[in-house]
């Protein structure tokens, strides 16, 4: 890791103390972590002040694992008087204002410092699975590496820009806000090279107000791209379309050909139900390199389930089509992409198939999740757990997605949560005779209860199953229950 001790002093301010055998602020470090567990032998060690747990108490222990630094924002008397660690433990230390904040001074001054190209990627839904497409075909031709789970905030990004070495060529950051100056701050470490905004919808409302906010929240990716960078946007939505032009660079549009705008767009696409599409996605000239002389066709398969990971698929394309890649290359990087545990992935069990949305869940997310469960030909029961920050129209909000699953078929709608009974009441106003049902459980306890007593009634053998809410709803439950029922 090119980064040195000095480096990061200069880079954080504060008081750099170097103390112990060996201590050398010329040092390059190994690594950078905030988890003691992860610390490794001369790395930096960021102590964190947790509600459970404050980073401080181990950072004795992580000197004597061989940390080459801590950086902290109390001091050693201080952490022995708080916490009883003896302050004569301490190795060498960064004393700053705000730990996290260093850590996010520390990415940025390392991001400076590396040639590779950086592709940030928000939006309201599709970020995490975008993020795995464009992972996995950029793989096909360059050393890559992409943010892991759900490290997608103040602390997730600059811990994976922290995490890339000298051998990767590309990095695929994941990019995910909740209220306006966080993008911009993300953006000032990350400096993407090329930009991509899925969509915007509804998530975050609570902070953001109106889509036009979230539009205007998500468009701070823009405020530290690079000079020569690139934008692909979802030509599809009809916030992202307006964007003509960013400090001089022009958008390119992936979409379905709704827009002749489009530079990439999928001419043909066919279900293979929960296993996947194929599709036959076009290029144009003007958005590959130079001695492309015409417009290339792609035909692939995309492994990750749903209509929208057709777009989500596109957005890969644009960007590997702006990186060179041919078409071989994309269909072949294509075909590797592996579904992210949470992200409405489908699991095949002896009992059901079971569809696990239990990450995270917007209106646009539950809807894109009722339709991949829409695919299935067997009984459909749909379990929905409560969206948080939807702000004032959360009960409107919550109402659509019980009609839309009515719409779409779902044999039965399970609700939970405070907010999922304007869901219920929803669906229960538009059933008809036969077809859907709709039942209401205040809380998950409840939902737990009545799976333990009455399984086979809410989800017989052989039905397929979506369990899909906010992460605050902790649905991993249900699934665990559901998986272990229905191995």
């Amino acid at each position: 890791m090119n980064l040195t001790i000095n480096e990061i002093a200069r880079a954080c301010g504060g008081t750099l103390v170097l103390q112990g055998e060996g201590a050398d602020g010329d040092a390059c470090v190994s690594s950078v972590a905030i988890d003691s567990r992860k610390a490794q032998a001369g790395g930096v060690f960021v102590a964190v002040p947790g509600e459970r747990v404050d980073g401080h108490s181990f950072v004795g222990a992580v000197a004597e694992m061989g940390a080459a630094l801590a950086v902290v924002q109390k001091s050693p008397g201080e952490v022995e008087r708080e916490q009883g660690v003896p302050k004569d433990r301490w190795g060498s230390y960064l004393l700053v204002e705000d730990s996290l904040q260093a850590l996010r001074d520390m990415a940025e001054a390392y991001r400076k410092k590396l040639a590779v190209k950086v592709v940030g990627i928000t939006g309201s839904a599709g970020k995490t699975s975008t993020k795995e497409l464009i992972a996995a075909v950029l793989s096909e031709k360059y050393r890559v590496l992409k943010t892991e789970g759900n490290l997608n905030n103040e602390i997730g990004v600059p811990l994976t820009l922290l995490g890339i070495r000298q051998e990767h060529q590309v990095a695929v950051v994941e990019m995910g806000i909740s209220d306006f100056g966080e993008m911009h701050r993300l953006s000032k470490m990350a400096r993407p090279d090329i930009c991509v905004i899925t969509n915007i919808g509804q998530s975050h409302l609570k902070d953001l107000k109106t889509r036009d906010g979230i539009l205007r929240a998500k468009s701070e990716i823009f405020d530290f791209m690079a000079r020569d960078g690139e934008i692909c946007l979802n030509g599809e939505d009809d916030k992202l379309i307006g964007i003509k032009e960013i400090n001089g660079h022009r958008p390119h549009f992936f979409g379905l050909g709704g827009d002749p705008s489009q530079e990439v767009l999928v001419e043909e696409s066919e279900s293979r139900g929960l296993w996947g599409s194929d599709a036959t996605v076009l290029m144009k000239k003007s958005i590959l390199k130079k001695d492309n002389r015409q417009d290339m066709r792609v035909r692939l398969h995309i492994p990750l389930p749903g209509p929208h990971m057709v777009l989500n698929a596109a957005a890969a394309v644009c960007v590997a089509a702006l990186l060179g890649l041919t078409g071989e290359e994309i269909a072949a990087g294509m075909e590797k992409a592996a579904p992210v545990g949470g992200r409405d992935n489908p699991i095949r069990l002896s009992r059901n198939t079971l569809i696990d949305g239990c990450y995270n869940a917007n209106p646009a997310s539950m809807k894109a999740a009722v339709d991949l469960l829409a695919l299935a030909d067997t009984k459909k029961v749909a379990i929905l757990g409560d969206m948080f920050n939807l702000g004032e129209d959360s009960a409107a909000y919550h109402g659509e997605v019980g009609a839309y699953a009515v719409e779409k078929g779902v044999d039965l709608v399970i609700c939970v949560g405070e907010e999922s009974r304007h869901m219920f009441a929803e669906a229960r106003s538009r059933i008809g005779e036969g077809g859907t049902d709709a039942v209401y459980f205040p809380d998950r306890r409840a939902l737990m209860e009545a799976l333990g007593s009455r399984l086979e009634v809410l989800v017989p053998e052989g039905a397929t199953v979506l369990v899909k809410a906010s992460h605050g709803m902790e649905f991993i439950e249900v699934l665990d229950f559901l998986r272990r029922a229905a191995s």
